[in-house]
């Protein structure tokens, strides 16, 4: 058994198919068919049970999946110390990211960590807070950026960035100034997804004022915070988004932001990883430096 054979075997359990792995790692589908007979040869166990075109972990194949990818880690390490300087570092990082970390935040912290470490890439996968916890928990991404918490004794949150939802409208709207939460309900709504953080939040304010959802008048749910304010923009409707997404659009006066009376609740981003996930080195740098990447960025800056 060796590391190379090791490595490979990560890589088709980490994309559950040979001929995706061969891809990642620019080998031939019979090459890692190859490499994997002979480590089930080496060490007499199956580690994939063939069912129809799926390769499914045998209970072999889960636990040497756990001791490769501490023997992988080990190795990165050895590495890194061996090395003059860590600029060698190279690397693969998956971020699961909601909406507005996807677009304003993650961008300034990957160009922060790449002036340390210019050999890593990044794989961004942008969806609902609670979809980025999800991926978190089964392991699909290396870790999260999302604005809000979903309890899991699995799941550990590193506080980032904190940031006030606002009001926004067009030009077009007879809203003035700041406003309360109950005189909004006359206006056509715009709603993001039940699964976003923003969202979440929205509903906690209006169960604190005694209103249901059923009362507002929503007029389109949207997946896509940018689709959202382009309703906005359009005059369809008004919406409450964060301030770090509004900003750029009121920079350049293409739309309005508005206090709500009483919607004082921060709110942060944080950073999720599963504590039982064992994370590369270039994951683990990550997430050790995320406060120094985040240090550069201010909602001034964010535009």
């Amino acid at each position: 058994m060796d590391l190379h054979q090791l490595y490979v075997f990560a890589k088709v359990v980490e994309h559950k198919s040979f001929s995706k792995a061969a891809e990642d790692i620019f080998l031939s589908q019979s090459t890692v068919s190859s490499h994997i007979q002979t480590l089930e040869r080496t060490l007499n166990i199956s580690l994939f049970d063939r069912v129809g075109r799926e390769n499914i972990l045998t209970p072999s194949g889960e636990r040497l999946y756990q001791w490769a990818l501490k023997l992988l880690l080990l190795k990165d390490q050895a590495m890194l110390d061996l090395k003059e300087g860590v600029t060698e570092l190279r690397g693969m990082i998956r971020i699961g990211a909601s909406s507005v970390p996807g677009q304003f935040m993650i961008p300034k912290m990957v160009k922060e960590f790449r002036n340390q470490y210019p050999k890593a890439t990044f794989h961004i996968n942008q969806s609902s807070s609670k979809n980025v916890a999800d991926k978190v928990l089964n392991g699909s991404v290396d870790f999260g950026i999302l604005g809000e918490k979903y309890e899991s004794e699995k799941l550990c949150y590193i506080p980032l960035i904190k940031e006030n939802l606002v009001l926004i409208t067009s030009h077009h709207s007879d809203i003035v100034g700041s406003v309360d939460i109950h005189d909004l309900l006359k206006f056509p709504f715009i709603m993001r997804n039940a699964d976003s953080g923003t969202n979440s939040l929205i509903e906690k304010f209006l169960t604190k004022n005694q209103i249901t959802k059923d009362q507002l008048n929503i007029v389109a749910y949207t997946e896509s915070g940018q689709s959202l304010i382009q309703f906005v923009l359009q005059d369809i409707g008004i919406a409450i988004i964060s301030e770090m997404a509004a900003r750029e659009y009121y920079d350049r006066k293409l739309l309005r932001i508005h206090e709500i009376n009483g919607f004082d609740n921060e709110r942060f981003f944080y950073l999720v990883y599963n504590q039982n996930k064992t994370q590369s080195m270039l994951s683990k740098l990550f997430i050790e430096c995320a406060h120094e990447l985040i240090k550069p960025i201010s909602l001034d800056e964010i535009k």
